[in-house]
Formats: C-alpha cells, sequence, structure tokens
C-alpha cells in the first residue's frame, strides 16, 4: 500500500466536541438540523450544508456545494479548524460495549484503489458518486474518512500500543452513540516512516465502510490529472483519507429485514412455506436471537421463531451463496414474499443491529409491518474471501459500529 502522512485540519482540543458530528451518510438533513441547532461550530454545518439553507432545503440542492466550501473557510478563519504545523499520522480508537479498536489515519493513494489493491464487495450507486465527488471538488477536501480494514502485522500492533498508554489529544463521549472516541498525533519521523514502511508491505487492504466515498475520491483523482499536463502522481489530490483497522478488532453487527405483507399468503400458509428450506420451530413470545450461521429469527404475529437452513439450500465453496443474506434473500424474500430487489422494492426496509430486537418487535407490533426477519452478522473473513474472489456482497449485508465520527481530522488539497 501507497500511503502517506497529512497536515490535518483539525478542532482545538478545546473545541473538539463542539466541531465532531456524525458522519454525513447516517442521518437525514431535519436531524442533521436538529443536532447543529445553535451550534455554528458543528461540521454538519460542512458535510450536511443543507443545513445552511432555508427550512426544507435538503442534500439535493445544487446551492449545496458552494455553501460547503464557503463553511470549511469559515471554520478556518475563525480557528475552529487549525492545520496541523507538519505532516503527520494519526490514530485513532473507538470503544464501544468495553471494547477498543485502534485505527490508523493516514492517507491511501488512489491508484491503489482503481488498481483493486484496496478492496471493495459492495456496488456503488452513480447519484451517490456524482454527489461526494461534487463536494471533494467544491471544498477541496475530504471532510470525512474511509473506512478500510487490513491485517495487522508485529511492528504496526507494537506501535500503536505504544501510542495508546499515553495521553490522547482527544477524548470524549459522543453523544447520540455514547461511545468514547480518542485522537494521538504521531508526529515522530522515525514513527512516520515506521508507519510508512510497514504498510508498503501489506499487499490489500478491505473497504469496511466508504465505497461511495473511496470511488469519488479516485474519480476526483482521474479529473484533476487530466487536467494538470505536469501530473505525476504524487499531487495531493493523488490521495484520499482513511482510517485504516486491523480487521481482527471490527464489531459487525447484525442488519436486519422487516417487511410490510406476507405477499398475499395467510400466516399459516407463509410458516408452510419456510418448511420446504428450513427448520421452523416456535421459540415464544421472549426475543430470540439467532445463535450461528444460517440460523435465523422470525417474528411474526407476537411469536419469535427460529428458522435454520437446511442442508443443500446453499453452497460452502460459494463465497456467496454460503452468506445468511443471500440465503435469505432467495429462499424468502423472492422466493416466497416475490421481493426481488432489496434496493428498490418498498416493500422492504432494512435495521441495523444497534437498534437490538426490540425495534423489529415495535415495527412489527405497531402494524407498521407484518414480520421481521433478524440475521447472524457477518463475518470478516467473509466479506474479505468475497472481496479476493472479486465478488460482490448483496445489498444491505453489513453494519459496522462504531461509526467513524467526522471532524476530527480533515485533509485537503
Amino acid at each position: 500500500m501507497k500511503i502517506k502522512p497529512f497536515a490535518a485540519l483539525r478542532p482545538p482540543k478545546s473545541l473538539v466536541e463542539q466541531v465532531e458530528c456524525r458522519a454525513y451518510d447516517v442521518l437525514n438533513s431535519e436531524e442533521a438540523r436538529a443536532e447543529a441547532a445553535g451550534n455554528p461550530m458543528s461540521m454538519y454545518h460542512i458535510n450536511k450544508p443543507e443545513i445552511n439553507l432555508e427550512s426544507g432545503a435538503t442534500d439535493t440542492d445544487p446551492r449545496v456545494y458552494d455553501v460547503a466550501a464557503q463553511q470549511l473557510k469559515k471554520f478556518v478563519d475563525e480557528g475552529w479548524l487549525l492545520r496541523d504545523d507538519k505532516e503527520c499520522y494519526y490514530l485513532y480508537a473507538q470503544t464501544m460495549n468495553g471494547k477498543t479498536q485502534y485505527g490508523l489515519v493516514v492517507c491511501c493513494h488512489a491508484e491503489d484503489y482503481n488498481q483493486g489493491l484496496i478492496k471493495k464487495h459492495e456496488l456503488t450507486r452513480r447519484d451517490k458518486e456524482d454527489d461526494r465527488m461534487r463536494h471533494i471538488l467544491s471544498t477541496r477536501a475530504q471532510i470525512g474518512p474511509v473506512f478500510l480494514a487490513y491485517r495487522q502485522g508485529t511492528v504496526l500492533r507494537m506501535l500503536v500500543e505504544r501510542y495508546a498508554k499515553t495521553s490522547a489529544e482527544y477524548d470524549f463521549i459522543a453523544p447520540i452513540d455514547g461511545f468514547r472516541h480518542q485522537l494521538w498525533v504521531i508526529a515522530d519521523e522515525a514513527d512516520i516512516a515506521t508507519i510508512t514502511t510497514e504498510f508498503a508491505a501489506i499487499p490489500v487492504m478491505y473497504i469496511a465502510d466508504g465505497h461511495h466515498r473511496s470511488a469519488a475520491a479516485a474519480r476526483v483523482c482521474s479529473e484533476l490529472a487530466a487536467e494538470n499536463a505536469q501530473h505525476t502522481g504524487n499531487e495531493e489530490y493523488n490521495y484520499y483519507m482513511a482510517v485504516c483497522f486491523p480487521e481482527e478488532q471490527l464489531t459487525i453487527l447484525d442488519y436486519n429485514r422487516v417487511v410490510k405483507d406476507l405477499n398475499g399468503l395467510t400466516e399459516e400458509e407463509f410458516l408452510n412455506a419456510l418448511s420446504k428450506n428450513f427448520e421452523l420451530q416456535c421459540m415464544g413470545s421472549e426475543e430470540y436471537r439467532p445463535k450461528e450461521l444460517h440460523e435465523f429469527s422470525l417474528y411474526l404475529q407476537g411469536q419469535w421463531y427460529s428458522l435454520k437452513a437446511k442442508q443443500g439450500t446453499y453452497d460452502e465453496t460459494n463465497p456467496i451463496s454460503v452468506l445468511d443474506v443471500d440465503i435469505s434473500s432467495r429462499l424468502i424474500l423472492d422466493e416466497i414474499l416475490g421481493i426481488k430487489d432489496l434496493r428498490t422494492d418498498k416493500r422492504i426496509d432494512f435495521v441495523g443491529g444497534l437498534r437490538g430486537l426490540g425495534e423489529l418487535k415495535h415495527r412489527v407490533d405497531s402494524g407498521e409491518m407484518k414480520l421481521a426477519l433478524a440475521l447472524y452478522p457477518v463475518k470478516m473473513e467473509q466479506i474479505m474471501a468475497i472481496a479476493d474472489a472479486g465478488q460482490i456482497m448483496p445489498p444491505k449485508a453489513t453494519w459496522f459500529e462504531p461509526k467513524l465520527r467526522s471532524g476530527l481530522f480533515v485533509h485537503t488539497f
């Protein structure tokens, strides 16, 4: 991997909790307005710039890109973001439920993405790429980092452990999620050289979250390179900001489904149809969570059921077919419920595992939905196997937590 340090724009220590915010793509415009209310220093003013416009304006408003650039300039002019004196790496730690994961904040080279060395497992939508590309070009900055996973060696592990024992530059509990976030600045030249050298020996990395940001950054690089007759490949626009976590530290939560109807079937007919490919067992009214791969929890008419996929319903040698998200999509959502496209069908919605099984129960009991389906979480080794095979995960398959915060560091070019 070709990486480099960068001189980040970041908030003074005393202001970090006023500046930092959630990522742009985990909340809508009105939620961002509410969270930023009364706080001109909130990074939402840059990464959700529509909140600076009249009420009702959304992130599709064409004015948002100019507003984002104006707000970034304001943050710098006001001293809410300050540039580090030299190019550094950073160590970013997140603690959720007593478990801490440590990521190195670096700038990755777009060519590694273009050549497939930074591997993806999701399809991207052109309109979402266009949005991020316009945001990056308008601000000449990457506000939110890409979330990458890598296989960590001993040298980097020891370096991270050494920094983690020292006092962090930032250390706060974030609102909303309640998780702890910490940041250390790695400015020592020897440590910077060590990180650069160690990453050069890493053959591949994997996108955990941020497929659209990665694609947009690569497109920005291509566009600016084409405009620059003196392009060398070393210009700052060739690089984009990422936080790289050891794959064994990452937490993937379940990503569950709720469906509005039974496709014209009665409850009895639906359960009978399930018995063709699943071993069914009623677990009663108490919440029931899947215990292992290929087991699902169904909530229907106030009862929880265990569904275990029968042998022969999936191919252990195929990294896609063996996924629970594929099994449930093929044999339940498509074959029985007639839901062909998870991205566009309005009869289905998705609930991240952080909300718990209680959220599934609530949406069914309220009458909004007819049934809920809870899945066992995807494993990181499954994601890497699919990426290594050059294949694409089915939609709505992974939910990583904690999410990266925005505003702790900004890369400009």
